[in-house]
């Protein structure tokens, strides 16, 4: 399986992940429900979107963003094929904030928040 990095570019997924965000791949993976997962736009597949694995249907994936104000996910296209689910997201990286008062205490402080494990086990990660 390969490994690979993907960029997150709108708020689609907020809370979870923000625009700048950077996320560690695996391409093959297995996803199960809760994954963030790195998939073709069903609609314009030169267009790589990241969102949640809902659940299993018998025409794929169903996938949701976590901010419930964004409906650009199954809702608006229905469930994904396999074959357009490339990857399953393993860590979240943040970029350092520039906003932050004090260059030590970013410094020190980024690398406990910009690292951030992606599991379908997390409570905080759950899908909606």
């Amino acid at each position: 399986m390969t490994i690979g990095l993907a960029v997150v570019y709108n708020d689609s997924m907020l809370p979870t992940l923000r625009p700048g965000d950077r996320l560690l791949v695996r391409y093959g993976a297995r996803v199960r429900p809760g994954s963030v997962v790195l998939l073709r736009h069903p609609l314009q597949q030169d267009l790589l979107i990241v969102k949640r694995a809902v659940e299993r249907r018998p025409e794929g994936w169903w996938v949701r963003g976590d901010n419930p104000r964004i409906r650009h996910d199954s809702r608006e296209f229905g469930a994904v094929p396999d074959g357009l689910v490339l990857a399953r997201a393993l860590l979240r990286l943040r970029p350092p904030r520039r906003t932050q008062p004090s260059v030590v205490r970013s410094v020190l402080g980024w690398p406990a928040s910009a690292v951030r494990l992606l599991s379908s086990r997390s409570r905080r990660l759950r899908a909606r």
